[in-house]
């Protein structure tokens, strides 16, 4: 990958992600988790605003953060196919942000020690953010996995499905990163008492720009205001 594209596909995951958590807005199971998955969401937001504004300028077409997010069509998105999976139950939520979050941190760990000084900035804020979404996430899966009868039956459901999905953030660069990754994971898997799922089918493409259906319909709710309304201001 060329730095655009790594910094264009940090930039969508964390935005397709931002939007899929905001859609838990009011209806978390409770409401200090309702209002934690938004602050989630916001942080996300926030860092896919950094990422996207970089991309545009090393992309050098005069695209800004607002172009790339909203006028785009579905197969010129970079994002992994894990972060526009429909949000499920709660527990698929929980399972998705934990999988996800820890990848994250681990590659801002990695920018922010990098040689480019604006990515090294902006991955250094994210790996603070990321750093409390994993944490958040670990502390529910325990919860679930070592909760009720149902509640580790949906949690240990949630990761098999999920699981697939993960091998996609590891292809090129990244793939150093696996080791760590899975023992992060592993780590809290066991405090959940729920076993790693087995390595298998791997579906890719999401970073070639080849998305679910679910992918265009997430774009389809999310940009149809400012494609209404092309240039508006406020």
């Amino acid at each position: 990958m060329t730095v655009f594209e790594s910094v264009l596909a940090l930039g969508d995951d964390a935005l397709i992600a931002a939007q899929r958590l905001a859609e838990w807005c009011s209806r978390a199971p409770e409401v200090e988790e309702d209002i934690a998955l938004t602050n989630i969401a916001l942080d996300q937001l926030g860092a896919a605003r950094l990422l996207l504004t970089y991309a545009g300028e090393l992309e050098g077409r005069g695209r800004d953060e607002d172009d790339l997010a909203f006028l785009r069509d579905d197969r010129e998105f970079r994002n992994a196919l894990l972060v526009e999976l429909d949000n499920g139950d709660f527990a698929l939520t929980i399972g998705k942000l934990l999988l996800l979050s820890v990848y994250q941190r681990l590659r801002y760990e990695r920018l922010s020690a990098g040689d480019d000084p604006r990515l090294a900035g902006i991955a250094g804020k994210a790996r603070k953010e990321s750093t409390y979404h994993a944490e958040h996430a670990a502390l529910w899966t325990v919860r679930l996995g070592d909760g009720t009868e149902e509640s580790h039956r949906r949690m240990r459901a949630a990761l098999d499905a999920l699981w697939p999905y993960t091998h996609e953030l590891f292809e090129g660069e990244p793939a150093e990163l696996r080791p760590a990754w899975l023992a992060e994971v592993g780590a809290v898997l066991e405090r959940a008492t729920l076993t790693r799922p087995a390595d298998g089918w791997a579906p890719t493409g999401g970073r070639r720009g080849v998305h679910t259906e679910e992918l265009s319909k997430l774009l389809a709710e999310m940009q149809v205001l400012h494609r209404a309304h092309p240039g508006a201001t406020w």
